[in-house]
Order: C-alpha cells, then sequence, then structure tokens
C-alpha cells in the first residue's frame, strides 16, 4: 500500500503544473533524525531530474581548482592534472525550515539524488582519483557536490619553441544525454578568482608553472548541448634545460671558432677538431632524454643542435682543405692569374691580409758580376798572381752558400710560387672563420628572437 502511494506521488510530481511549489519538509523534532527520516520519500524520486515542471531547466554552476599538474606527456598529446570540482544545483523537490529540522544543511549519500551527468569532453584515461560518496543538500533546496578528478586530458602540444614554450590546453564540461533545453551550465566563481586560488594550493608543479585559468560559457542560443570551457595556460621552466643543453652547446661552438686562431701550418687542427665533434655526439646522445618527442613538428631547439654539429663538420672540411693547401704548396704549379686576382688581391684586402708581390734578387746579375770580377786579373802588370788566394776561397764560398740557400728554399717551400699559395691557404682560412662567426652570430640572434616573440 504503501509502495503504491509512492508511485501515484512520483506520478503526480512528474505531471504538476510550472506554477507548483517546492515540497515543504516538515520535521517532527529539531535533529538529523528525524529531518532524515522526512527527507525518505525524496529519496524515492532519486532517478528523475528534481523539477516540478520536466519543461525547466536545471540550472548547474561549475568551477574546479587546480591542484597539480602531474604531467605533460608530448608524444602522446597528454595532459595530467588533478582537480577539485564543485557542482551545485536546485532541487525543487525539497524545502523545510531550519529552524524545525534543527539545521540548515545535511550530507547524505549520492546514490539518493539525481546528479548531473557531466563529463570533461578531452577525457582519455580512467578517473583514478578517491571516489567522494557523499553530497550536500540545503535547507532551500540546494545541492553541492564537492569531488576530486585525476583528469588525463587531451592536448595539442606546441614544442617548436621548446624549452619556453606555453602550452593552452582546454577541459570542456558538458552533458552527454541531457539537451541544452534540459540542463543549461553557469560559471560559479570568476576565472580570475579560480586562477588566484589555484596558484596558492598547488602542491605539485614539476617543469611547469601555471599562468592563467580563463573560462568561456557557451552560447544557449541554437546550441544541442550546453557546454562550458576552461582553457588552461601553462609555462614550462627553462632553467634547468638553459643550463644543461644550451650552454654546454654554447661553450663547445665557441671553442670550435676560436680553434681557427691556431696557426694550420704548426698545429694540427684537424685533430683537435674531431675531437670536439666526437664530444659533441656524445654530449647530443647523453642529453637526447631530455628533448621532446613528438610527431606534430620538429621543436627549435633541436634544429640549433643539428645547425651547431654542421657547423662543426664544415669547419673540420675547411681545416683538411687549408691543410692540404699547405703541405703540397710545393708540388703544385703556379698560382692562376684568376686566383691571385680574386684571392690573394680582392678577397686578401677584404679580411685584411693584403699580398704584396715580392721580388727575388737579381741573382744572375750577380752571378754575371761575380764571374767578371772573377776575370778581372789583379796587378796583372806587376806578373802578380791573378787572384789572391784568400779571395779566391771567399768567393767559392759565397758561391757554395748561393746553392746551399736555394736548395733549402726548396726544401721549405720559401719560392714565390710557394709563398702565394700559403697565402692564398691564410686569405681562405681568414674568410672562412668570418663566415663561420657571422653565421653563428645570426642563427643565435634568430633563434633568442623567435624565442622571445611567442
Amino acid at each position: 500500500m504503501r509502495k503504491t502511494a509512492m508511485a501515484m506521488l512520483i506520478l503526480l510530481l512528474i505531471f504538476i503544473p510550472a506554477q507548483c511549489i517546492a515540497i515543504k519538509v516538515n520535521c517532527s523534532e529539531p535533529n538529523q533524525l528525524a529531518l532524515l527520516e522526512a527527507l525518505k520519500p525524496i529519496f524515492q524520486m532519486g532517478a528523475i531530474r528534481p523539477v516540478t515542471n520536466m519543461t525547466t531547466p536545471t540550472n548547474v554552476s561549475l568551477h574546479f581548482l587546480l591542484y597539480a599538474i602531474l604531467g605533460v606527456n608530448e608524444k602522446a598529446q597528454l595532459l595530467t592534472t588533478f582537480l577539485w570540482q564543485k557542482f551545485s544545483w536546485q532541487n525543487e523537490f525539497v524545502t523545510w525550515d531550519p529552524d524545525q529540522c534543527g539545521t540548515d544543511k545535511i550530507t547524505l549519500p549520492r546514490e539518493n539524488f539525481w546528479v548531473p551527468d557531466l563529463v570533461i569532453r578531452e577525457f582519455m584515461d580512467q578517473d583514478k582519483a578517491p571516489i567522494v560518496p557523499y553530497v550536500h543538500l540545503y535547507s532551500d533546496g540546494k545541492m553541492l557536490d564537492a569531488k576530486p578528478a585525476r583528469v588525463v586530458s587531451s592536448c595539442n602540444l606546441d614544442i617548436y619553441t621548446f624549452p619556453f614554450d606555453i602550452q593552452n590546453c582546454s577541459l570542456t564540461y558538458g552533458s552527454f544525454v541531457n539537451m541544452a533545453s534540459i540542463m543549461k551550465l553557469s560559471l560559479s566563481m570568476p576565472d580570475d578568482t579560480i586562477t588566484a586560488i589555484s596558484k596558492k594550493v598547488m602542491t605539485t608543479l614539476g617543469e611547469w608553472e601555471l599562468l592563467n585559468i580563463t573560462a568561456v560559457e557557451h552560447d544557449h542560443q541554437n546550441a544541442y548541448l550546453d557546454e562550458l570551457h576552461f582553457y588552461i595556460q601553462l609555462r614550462r621552466k627553462s632553467t634547468q634545460y638553459v643550463v644543461t643543453l644550451l650552454i654546454p652547446s654554447g661553450f663547445l661552438l665557441t671553442v670550435d671558432l676560436f680553434s681557427f686562431l691556431l696557426p694550420p701550418q704548426n698545429v694540427d687542427r684537424s685533430s683537435f677538431k674531431m675531437t670536439l665533434i666526437l664530444g659533441y655526439t656524445v654530449f647530443l646522445l647523453i642529453m637526447n632524454d631530455l628533448l621532446p618527442i613528438t610527431g606534430n613538428g620538429i621543436p627549435l631547439i633541436n634544429v640549433f643542435f643539428s645547425l651547431c654539429l654542421a657547423l662543426m663538420v664544415g669547419s673540420l672540411l675547411e681545416t683538411i682543405l687549408i691543410t692540404n693547401l699547405l703541405l703540397s704548396s710545393k708540388n703544385v704549379t703556379p698560382v692562376p692569374r684568376w686566383i691571385r686576382v680574386l684571392v690573394l688581391q680582392l678577397l686578401g684586402r677584404l679580411v685584411g691580409l693584403p699580398w704584396e708581390e715580392v721580388k727575388d734578387s737579381d741573382t744572375r746579375g750577380n752571378s754575371v758580376s761575380t764571374q767578371h770580377g772573377c776575370g778581372d786579373p789583379s796587378h796583372g802588370e806587376k806578373g802578380q798572381a791573378v787572384e789572391d788566394r784568400a779571395l779566391q776561397e771567399l768567393r767559392s764560398l759565397r758561391g757554395d752558400l748561393k746553392v746551399l740557400r736555394l736548395q733549402v728554399e726548396e726544401q721549405l717551400g720559401s719560392s714565390q710560387s710557394s709563398k702565394e699559395w700559403i697565402q692564398v691557404g691564410f686569405i681562405i682560412d681568414r674568410l672562412l672563420f668570418g663566415i663561420y662567426l657571422l653565421f653563428i652570430s645570426v642563427s643565435i640572434i634568430t633563434i633568442t628572437i623567435i624565442w622571445a616573440s611567442r
């Protein structure tokens, strides 16, 4: 008989006119037990939406506080956060007098009431947060549901400016069953207040910093399902990556740059540069775990590291070319005229190594003069010796020294042709050093401007 009466009451509430008032709960005593006993008929209606007219929409107000940023997976494009959510709506089935019942609020099991089926549309994994089995019911019919959520949500991560990137991720609350004409969503707290409180209560940040949380309410007109969008703006803490990646890479690049100051004719620069390239390759392999991996694009820092490695390899090839040019200068043909004009005259002045033509001493004239002197008889009229023995010895020694000097100059490659080739090598080395320096400066400035502008 009692079940039949409850069924009739439920049908009556479903088809009751819109002007009907909420059910007044009367307590026999001012305590929670009496209030709980008086609310038992309301528990039987927990399966339906708590409105006296089914055409009346249920207004659900909500907000959340961001308690922790648990992780960002660049490869899977996932953001993991821990939220504390609060939902409130009006239960038109029940009101009571706080003085008569002794309290204006009671906490009851969730399964006794209708709760909105709000979910986050970006959810990509099971919610592993602790379950809160209770909701709050107030004397005016207001209901409050507060529960935590471990949200693994999809987020379109842009890591082009890593490690100076700023990510914008969205959390969209909405219902999959109730249409916009039945359930309307609104923000229960200003978004700047949500941001301020979240920054205060934040317990876990990791390598990320919360910048801002903004909320955008969906336009209710011509909407099939009502939605409330939250946008979370995060900034990566870049200090660790600057210290462990950029500064060491800059040091190695600077050492390779100043290696151009080593004289290529006296020092084996190629061995030094090969050791430097090997060390830089090992450095990149060790630090590879710190670099993000994603299929959407290549981070700018990866381009920077590839550029540094390419510059080092290019400087090694240039050193090999210059060394080969210097060592083989004594065995090559004279410098062609176009190289002499282009490199020795034009490029030499451009890089600050002007070439001056050095004329060899007129050895042939000296030889003729020497031979003429040797044939000049001394004191011929007196019938004495044609030449003094000591003078003959000195002249003979002078001729031997000239021959020895020519042989030494040949062996050391100090002939006019070899000197020109050596000067060509020095000019090319200086020119490539300038190009190397200019290229590094432009690259660093460009990367800095791009990072700072985003």
